[in-house]
C-alpha cells in the first residue's frame, strides 16, 4: 500500500515539477543581463546571441568579422530590416511577416532567449538594441534582454572568448511574430492625445535644440515639437563613462518628475532615441502604460496638418530659469 501510495504521489508531483519548470523558464529572461551571466549561459540550447554594431556605432559585419562573442550572430540594425521606410517615413516598424523572416534567418524559435548586443560605445548605440527589444515584444517574443555593456563590455571582462571569422549559419527558427499594440502607437492616436489635451505625457527623448526647433532631423519637414511634449534627453538614462545604463536609483530620480497617473508616450525623431526611454521606464522602472512611436517627428511633419511648437514657451521659460537658480 506505501509503494502505491508513494506511486501516486510520484506521479502527482511531475505536473507540479513540469509547472516549477515552466515558471522558472519564464523567469529566466531579464531585461539586462550582464557578462558574468552571459558567460555562464553561453552554452544554452534556447540562447540566440544577436551582435547588433552597424554604423551608428563605427561597427559593421566587417568589425564582427574581426572579433565578436563567441555563438553570436550578426545583424545589421541599419540594413536587415529592424526598421523599415514606408510613403517617405523612415524608421518604422516591419510587418510581421517582414520581422518573423528576419528573426526565423537570425535562428529564433518561439522558445529562445535572445540577447541583444550593442557595441556598448555609447548612448546613440544603446538605443540599437532598445529599439530592438521593443520590436521583440511588440511581435510577442517576450523571452528578450540587452547584454548590458555590449560587446565592449564583454571583451573588457573575457578578452580570452573572443571568436572571430564567419560562423557557421544558424539553422532557421520557427518564431511566429503576433502583433500586441500595448506599446505601440500611432500617428492618429497622438494626436488624439495632442488635441484632447492632457489625457498623457507626451516624452520627447532628443536634443534640447531639436526640442526647441533650432535644429531637425534631416528627414523631418520641419523642426519643432509635439503640442504639451516633455523634455528628457535619452542620454540623461545612460552611464557614458562606464558604457551602460545608469543604476536603478539614479533611474528613478531622473524620471521621478513624471506624472504616475499618465500613461507616456515617447517619442523622438524616428522612434530610436525614443526606444531607451520607453526600455528604461517599461521594462527597468516597471511601467506598464508606456508606448513607443515609431515615425516620431519624421511621421508627425509629414503631414502638415498636425500642429508644432516651436521655442520656448512662457512655462519653458520658468522651468529653465528655476534649473538654472537651482542648479
Amino acid at each position: 500500500m506505501k509503494q502505491l501510495i508513494r506511486g501516486v504521489m510520484s506521479m502527482a508531483l511531475i505536473p507540479f515539477a513540469l509547472v516549477i519548470a515552466a515558471m522558472t523558464a519564464a523567469v529566466a529572461s531579464t531585461p539586462l543581463v550582464d557578462s558574468a551571466w552571459l558567460a555562464k549561459h553561453l552554452d544554452d540550447d534556447e540562447l540566440v546571441l544577436i551582435d547588433l554594431r552597424n554604423k551608428i556605432d563605427g561597427g559593421s559585419y566587417d568589425t564582427y568579422l574581426e572579433g565578436h562573442i563567441p555563438a553570436a550572430i550578426h545583424s545589421d540594425y541599419l540594413k536587415d530590416g529592424w526598421r523599415v521606410g514606408r510613403d517617405d517615413v523612415v524608421g518604422l516598424l516591419p510587418e510581421a511577416a517582414q520581422f518573423e523572416a528576419l528573426a526565423r534567418r537570425l535562428g529564433v524559435s518561439d522558445d529562445s532567449h535572445v540577447v541583444l548586443v550593442p557595441a556598448g560605445v555609447g548612448a546613440t548605440d544603446f538605443g540599437s538594441s532598445a529599439r530592438a527589444y521593443w520590436t521583440f515584444k511588440v511581435f510577442g517574443h517576450d523571452n528578450v534582454s540587452i547584454l548590458d555593456g555590449g560587446f565592449a563590455g564583454w571583451k573588457a571582462a573575457y578578452p580570452d572568448q573572443i571568436e572571430s571569422g564567419a560562423p557557421l549559419a544558424p539553422a532557421a527558427g520557427n518564431f511566429t511574430a503576433a502583433f500586441r499594440p500595448q506599446g505601440y502607437v500611432t500617428t492618429e492616436q497622438v494626436r488624439q492625445i495632442v488635441d484632447a489635451g492632457k489625457g498623457a505625457t507626451l516624452l520627447d527623448g532628443r536634443t534640447e535644440e531639436q526640442f526647441f526647433g533650432d535644429a531637425k532631423h534631416p528627414k523631418a519637414a520641419t523642426g519643432g515639437r509635439i503640442p504639451g511634449a516633455e523634455l528628457l534627453f535619452q542620454e540623461n538614462a545612460y552611464d557614458l563613462s562606464a558604457n551602460r545604463l545608469k543604476s536603478v536609483g539614479d533611474l528613478e530620480a531622473i524620471y521621478g518628475d513624471l506624472d504616475p497617473q499618465l500613461p507616456i508616450v515617447s517619442y523622438c525623431n524616428t522612434g530610436h532615441w525614443a526606444a531607451t526611454n520607453w526600455f528604461v521606464l517599461s521594462e527597468v522602472l516597471g511601467r506598464d502604460d508606456v508606448k513607443l512611436y515609431d515615425g516620431s517627428m519624421v511621421e508627425w511633419t509629414a503631414d502638415g496638418d498636425n500642429p508644432l511648437l516651436v521655442g520656448e514657451s512662457n512655462m519653458d521659460k520658468v522651468r529653465n530659469f528655476l534649473k538654472n537658480i537651482l542648479g
